[in-house]
């Protein structure tokens, strides 16, 4: 029998807890914010027994320290009994104050903002300890963060495939914080520079054309695809759950998504959950 689901969203306040569990909710998951973590067994106990429901998305917001003394056992618990993974949400503390500012709403825990922030920190590190994936949020934006979410569960299957993501990025707006495998493209020749591809996207045809049919960029799909070749069978055999393929080129519009289309056709062989994502594209 497949083991039900079960993803809890965590992390600091103005990390996007919220944006990545309305994505959840988006993606067929069952879901419930600021649940205490004492009750998530139960609770879970109780929505399960609808054979309907398989997928599950948690919300919590740690304000209290008694909740923190369970979390090691209600967690490791869970565990146990279903598929469960913790997403640990946070962003540097300069992007957190200036979205305090911008929303002007005060901080869960009260008082002067910079200070409840690293107070919440402090109290959030166990639960930071055993989070199976922790993603900084400084540098996307939330309908980046929501695309980021989905394709991590928005086409996840009851069973246990390794989950790869690629996603394509530009350097200028900053290096994606949750990838395992980065590839720099900026040797390619840039499309940018010639007139009737400036506006055109990397999944333009035209585009794609202009980037894959260079010399250097065959060698570097061939290199890579004997890379891939190489590392995603011996991945798949450890049993690892995620891998994450970033590609990069200078403004994330051009170059990369087209190389990223490339290597996302490559890997479609195989028995992977695959998704793709352009963070920068215009």
């Amino acid at each position: 029998m497949v083991k039900p689901i079960i993803v809890i969203i965590t992390g600091q306040s103005g990390s996007g807890k919220t944006v990545a569990l309305r994505a959840l909710e988006d993606s067929k998951f069952f879901c419930v914010d600021n649940l205490p973590i004492a009750l998530i067994d139960s609770f879970v106990s109780i929505i399960l027994k609808n054979k309907e429901i398989n997928k599950i998305g948690i919300g919590i917001d740690i304000r209290e320290k008694g909740f923190l003394s369970e979390a090691s056992n209600v967690l490791t618990n869970l565990k146990d009994k279903y598929r469960t993974e913790i997403l640990f949400l946070e962003a540097e503390k300069d992007v957190l104050l200036r979205r305090f500012k911008e929303t002007r709403r005060p901080h869960p825990l009260g008082g002067d903002i910079e200070e409840s922030i690293q107070i919440e920190k402090k109290r959030l590190a166990p639960l930071r300890e055993t989070a199976d994936r922790i993603v900084d949020t400084s540098s996307l934006s939330p309908h980046q963060l929501r695309q980021f979410v989905i394709s991590k569960y928005g086409m996840l299957k009851l069973k246990k495939l390794m989950t790869v993501t690629i996603i394509s990025f530009g350097f200028k707006f900053g290096v994606p914080q949750n990838i395992d495998l980065l590839f720099d493209v900026r040797f390619l020749p840039n499309p940018n520079f010639v007139p009737e591809l400036k506006l055109l996207k990397g999944t333009d045809k035209k585009v794609s054309d202009f980037v894959l049919n260079k010399s250097v960029a065959k060698v570097f799909i061939k290199k890579i695809k004997e890379y891939m070749d190489f590392l995603i069978p011996l991945y798949i055999k450890e049993g690892r759950s995620y891998l994450t393929i970033g590609i990069g080129c200078t403004g994330g519009n051009h170059r990369s998504p087209a190389i990223s289309e490339k290597l996302h056709t490559i890997l479609k062989k195989y028995p992977v959950d695959l998704n793709i994502v352009h963070r920068d594209i215009c």
